[in-house]
Order: C-alpha cells, then structure tokens, then sequence
C-alpha cells in the first residue's frame, strides 16, 4: 500500500461511536474491550488522529450509533445479534451517562453529526455520503469503535461507494486480539486503500 495524498478539502475524519459505554470506566463495554484498548493505547492515539485532523483542516464527521430507547427493536422481523444484545443491555442509552461523548471527544461547533446508524456501517439508512459528496469529499479515514463491526462496514461501505479508506490499527479496538487481526490483517487489506498505525498518519498528514 503507497502513503496517499490528503487534501484537506477533499479528507474526512469519521470518528465511529466515541461513546462513555466504549471508552470510559464505568462503560458498559469497556471491560471488554480495555485490555486491547490499552495495549494499543487507544485513547492517546483516537486524541493524536482528532487533533491531526483538525490541525490540517480536515473536516471531522462523528458517525454514531443508535442511542438506545424504549421499544428499539421490539417489533422488528430481523434484529441481529447485537442489535439483541443492545436491547438487553441498553448501550448509549440515550439520555443516559453511556449514550454522551467521551468528554476528551465532545463535537466542535465545525464537527457535522451525522444521523445515528441502526447496524454496523454508518453509511446504512444515514446521510453520511450525502453530507461528504456535498463537500466534495474522496478520502476517508476511519476511526472508533469496533475494529472488526462498525469500523469495518463502514470502512467497507465507503469502499464500495468509490471513497480511498484508511484504517488505523492502533486508533480503534475490539474485544479480543483475534478480532482485531482479522480486522487489520485478514479482512481490512480486501478493501482498505491504506492501513496505518497513528504516528505514521499523523506524520503524512503534518508533511502534506
């Protein structure tokens, strides 16, 4: 994979679900997600990319999950499995401590929120590639949360839709280390255009 040109005007930063439930003590998935988290520093690097970004005048799109409500998915014919476990556990509950932003990643007055995504990719029942087509974007780089569920089919969905993806290894994580190499290593190189750890982005989008 070659090092790509990111234009500014032509970049996005989409920062996948940046949750309390993801991302702090006391959310509802962090522990199940801390040991990956913390071994490839998650936190630190999710602040580097963001602050890159901003730094280069890449605009940044907070992609968010449903935040969850009374009734979500009662009557549904097909709910998926996670869409079963957020029923049970009532993830980003909206309204609640879990279903706010992690406060090192509260949105700016220039961020776009896009509408919530129900499933895995935030592209699905969204405005996301209305809101980058109107700015002209080609090239995205993904960031959040999971590697190997809304990180990939999002990723995977801009790819089909004939955006350049980026994935950064250390500035997402999963549940387990399985599910991240298959993420980065078996199914991201399929799609993704570029796969970088943090600093090599960071140091392409300072030299651009």
């Amino acid at each position: 994979m070659t090092h790509p040109v990111y234009a500014p005007e032509r970049t996005a930063l989409l920062l996948v679900d940046p949750y309390n439930d993801f991302l702090s003590d006391g959310g509802k998935l962090y522990p199940m997600l801390r040991s990956v988290a913390d071994e490839v520093e998650l936190l630190d690097n999710l602040r580097m990319t963001v602050a890159a970004a901003r730094g280069q005048s890449i605009q940044v799109y907070y992609v968010p999950h449903r935040r969850w409500q009374p009734g979500d998915y009662a009557n549904w014919d097909h709910p998926n499995p996670t869409q079963r476990l957020i029923q049970q556990r009532h993830t980003f509950a909206k309204g609640s401590w879990g279903g706010e932003w992690h406060p090192d990643f509260v949105p700016q007055e220039s961020d776009i929120i896009i509408q919530e995504h129900w499933g895995q990719s935030g592209f699905a029942n969204t405005d996301l590639d209305f809101q980058l087509k109107q700015r002209g974007i080609t090239h995205v780089i993904v960031v959040g949360l999971l590697a190997n569920t809304c990180i990939e089919s999002t990723a995977r969905f801009a790819m089909e839709l004939g955006y350049h993806v980026t994935l950064v290894r250390d500035a997402t994580a999963a549940f387990s280390k399985e599910m991240m190499h298959a993420a980065h290593e078996l199914n991201g190189p399929t799609f993704a255009h570029s796969i970088v750890e943090t600093r090599e982005l960071v140091q392409t989008l300072q030299q651009q």
